[in-house]
């Protein structure tokens, strides 16, 4: 090879890599074990590489599901972009880098032993062609021969022909024969096996992502739509509804899943980043091997180029083989290391979009949990203020409302109104939307009203009972046919102790427990003493026999029946007018016995009323009936029995 054209190549190698010879003394060729590896990186590691890109560019689906705004949309397209060009630059080096594997292969088979398999059958199929061209030229002088010589010598050369024809298709047997096992031996070779399946399995894994296939560079066609980019899968990126953007979506409930949800997406960023991070170390440690290939062959070059000053001929020839393979070589480890180089910048600028990208969420979710306090501030305070006038208004009641049933009443509705009010409050703190808020809550009211209907009523029935002239623990009741002490007032029923009809007054060992819708009822009826009276009016019947003195026998039986009464006149009296004062009634009649007669066709009777203490009811009714008796026996009534 010339000077000139020597000089040519060594200025394409040089000028790719001139920092090799920036240390001034003359370069050494590496031995042979230093060049017996031209690949860059293993098939496994090239393998590994691809998983790990591949996996890192899935994440662009956990990115897409945490877009809930239009300046999100924004960066995650810019990072689609970015994604799709490294990908591309991981499908290239591992191609590249198979070629280098390819040709590793193809060399160590060449420069393996002559007497090997492969090599004999090589050599074999040679010595198989050469007597299949001695015989196929023999065979074209024979007609030629046969052409030109008389009709005698044709049948000689015919046969000759034939045997020849026969030689060579057993020679075309064997080649068949051989062909095959070359084949065979071939396919069988470990290295190339593993080279195909390489380059196989890149194909797979670069099939089963559509969008690598494309042109990462390309704009899109229409700028309108750059916001709805595809995603890993296909799909288009839509952008969901965010609940912070709405002005009626402001209750306490949405405030917090707000902040949720930008924690969860805060945390999504930097896990991706953690992950592009480590990508990024994966490339830079792979950048250090065809940084040292090239400086290799860069000596290589350098060296071959000292000993063609000093060589002529068939070793010129042998060193421009070899610059050829130096060349090619540098080539494939260049298509290696620069995008290798460019993987480096484009992760940067990655990790660049994500850090802005979070340092925004952490802006909003700053901002949200800001807000978020502020609505729970004043929920609390608020919920405060209602508890400490419930406080008051029970401090207020128990110091003022001396009547302990009054005192009650006011403790029961302060309850009730604290918990009402506070329910509220929460209520229209937590929900978002008040007319749906509202359409719930009435659908709900009128199928609660209906299901409980009883329930209901017997609640607003407590209210009712629990009034001016209603019912307390403690008071003697009479419900239709049932007489009993009231034991129990509850919000639904009341619970009587069962009292007995008939002799002195007792409990029966029985519980009856009534709704208290009662009160609603229009059959049976509810009776009850006023606070504070314990008192009844009874009455009994007599007939008086014909032609007696009536108006003696009235006076003797009213007689008789207040001097049963006296001991007790004074507390029903006292019980009289306690009446007078809570009814605020003209129309009481005085507490005294009344007799009172009564004209019927048979005759004529006396209807005698007293009032008894519930206590001594069955006493007192004895010592009247004693009286009314002894009485109507006496000669007064003219001997009559």
């Amino acid at each position: 090879m010339g000077t000139s054209l020597r000089l040519v190549v060594l200025a394409v190698l040089g000028s790719c890599l001139s920092a090799a010879r920036a240390t001034g003394a003359p370069p050494q060729a590496p031995s042979a074990a230093a060049n017996s590896r031209v690949a860059v990186l293993t098939a496994d590691q090239v393998v590994r590489i691809l998983d790990e890109t591949v996996d890192w560019y899935r994440t662009l689906g956990t990115q897409q599901q945490t877009v809930t705004q239009p300046s999100d949309l924004l960066i995650l397209y810019a990072n689609r972009q970015t994604a799709g060009k490294v990908i591309a630059l991981a499908f290239d080096i591992a191609r590249a880098n198979a070629e280098l594997l390819s040709n590793e292969a193809s060399q160590a088979k060449t420069a393996g032993d002559a007497a090997s398999s492969s090599q004999a059958l090589n050599s074999q199929q040679q010595k198989l062609a050469a007597q299949r061209q001695s015989i196929q030229t023999e065979m074209d002088s024979d007609r030629r021969l046969r052409a030109a010589s008389e009709k005698s010598g044709r049948t000689e050369l015919a046969a000759r022909l034939s045997e020849l024809q026969g030689e060579l298709d057993m020679l075309n047997a064997r080649g068949n024969l051989l062909d095959t096992m070359s084949e065979f031996v071939n396919d069988s070779d470990a290295t190339r096996a593993s080279v195909s399946a390489l380059k196989a399995h890149i194909d797979a894994i670069a099939a089963s992502i559509p969008s690598s296939t494309t042109a990462p560079e390309a704009a899109p066609s229409n700028s309108s739509t750059s916001p709805s980019a595809a995603s890993p899968s296909g799909t288009v990126a839509t952008l969901p509804s965010n609940s912070s953007d709405a002005p009626d979506r402001d209750g306490i409930w949405d405030l917090a899943a707000n902040v949720l949800q930008l924690s969860k997406k805060v945390a999504t960023i930097e896990a991706v980043d953690r992950h592009t991070a480590a990508l990024e170390n994966t490339f830079r440690s792979l950048r250090a091997p065809p940084l040292e290939q090239l400086k290799a062959l860069s000596a290589r070059s350098d060296a071959l180029a000292i000993q063609a000053d000093n060589a002529s001929g068939a070793t010129l020839e042998s060193m421009r083989d070899q610059l050829d393979t130096l060349a090619w070589l540098f080539k494939q480890t260049s298509d290696i290391l620069i995008p290798l180089s460019k993987e480096g910048v484009l992760l940067q600028q990655y990790r660049h979009n994500l850090s802005n990208w979070r340092d925004a969420i952490k802006r909003q979710y700053q901002d949200a949990l800001a807000v978020l306090g502020v609505r729970v501030g004043i929920l609390v305070g608020l919920l405060v203020i209602v508890f400490a006038g419930g406080e008051l208004w029970r401090r207020v009641a128990l110091h003022y409302a001396r009547d302990p049933h009054r005192r009650y009443q006011l403790l029961l509705l302060q309850r009730l109104t604290v918990w009402t009010v506070a329910i509220v409050i929460i209520g229209l703190s937590v929900i978002s939307q008040l007319s749906s808020f509202a359409t719930f809550a009435g659908l709900l009211t009128a199928g609660a009203a209906v299901a409980m209907q009883s329930v209901l009523v017997s609640i607003v029935g407590y209210f009712f009972l629990i009034g001016k002239y209603g019912i307390r623990v403690g008071d003697r009741v009479q419900i239709g046919n049932v007489t009993g002490e009231v034991i129990d007032l509850g919000l639904v029923r009341m619970h009587l102790m069962e009292l007995t009809s008939q002799g002195p007054l007792g409990p029966t060992g029985r519980i009856v427990d009534f709704a208290n819708s009662i009160v609603f009822q229009g059959s049976g009826g509810l009776f009850k003493q006023i606070p504070g009276v314990n008192f009844a009016w009874h009455e009994t019947t007599l007939s008086l026999p014909a032609g007696a003195d009536y108006a003696a026998v009235q006076d003797k039986l009213l007689a008789a029946v207040s001097g049963v009464v006296q001991e007790y006149q004074e507390e029903i009296v006292r019980q009289t007018k306690t009446i007078e004062k809570t009814t605020s009634s003209s129309s009481v009649s005085a507490s005294v016995p009344q007799v009172q007669l009564r004209l019927l066709g048979a005759g004529v009777e006396a209807v005698v009323r007293y009032p008894v203490p519930f206590q001594r009811a069955a006493e007192i009714d004895e010592r009247v009936s004693k009286e009314l008796l002894r009485v109507i026996s006496s000669r007064a009534t003219g001997g009559i029995s």
